[in-house]
């Protein structure tokens, strides 16, 4: 009679491994991806971009507590239209010298938890910014409003 060798114990556990990984990464690539862009800007929200007014804008640098430069943009905004607002979005674009954009973020500057802007009210914005490259031209960023919600 011929004796039997046993199956190998670490080849078993390696084999289990394996399959239990390319299940997993199977799994994983067939998870549907969110996008990263924000929502787009209704019809509704572009008709009503004409009712806001940005007033006061100005640029201000400040001396941060890392030894690096904290840019602000201030100002105001005014709902000049019928309907309450409850978030509005601004996208700061900022070029370097040769108009080349180096920093696209958005920003909101109102929001529900600081009361949203209601009909004729004007309220005032700040949005910091740290992250500014170095080949920035130092000029006022282009401010675009990127969303606008309704109460």
């Amino acid at each position: 009679m011929t004796e039997r060798k046993p199956f190998p114990i670490g080849l078993s556990v390696g084999l289990g491994i394996v399959a239990v990984c390319g299940g997993g990464a199977y799994w994983y690539a067939q998870q549907p991806r969110t996008a990263d862009a924000p929502p787009a800007v209704t019809d509704e929200a572009k008709t009503y971009v004409r009712n806001l007014k940005l007033s006061e804008t100005e640029l201000k640098a400040t001396d941060s507590a890392m030894a690096k430069a904290l840019i602000e943009v201030v100002g105001k905004i005014t709902n000049n239209g019928p309907r309450k607002l409850k978030l509005v979005e601004l996208s700061c674009i900022f070029y370097d010298p040769y108009g080349q954009v180096v920093l696209r973020e958005r920003v909101a500057i109102v929001r529900t938890k600081a009361g949203g802007l209601a009909p004729g009210e004007t309220k005032p914005y700040r949005m910091p910014f740290d992250n500014i490259p170095n080949s920035w031209n130092q000029a006022m960023p282009q401010l675009v409003i990127a969303q606008i919600q309704f109460e």
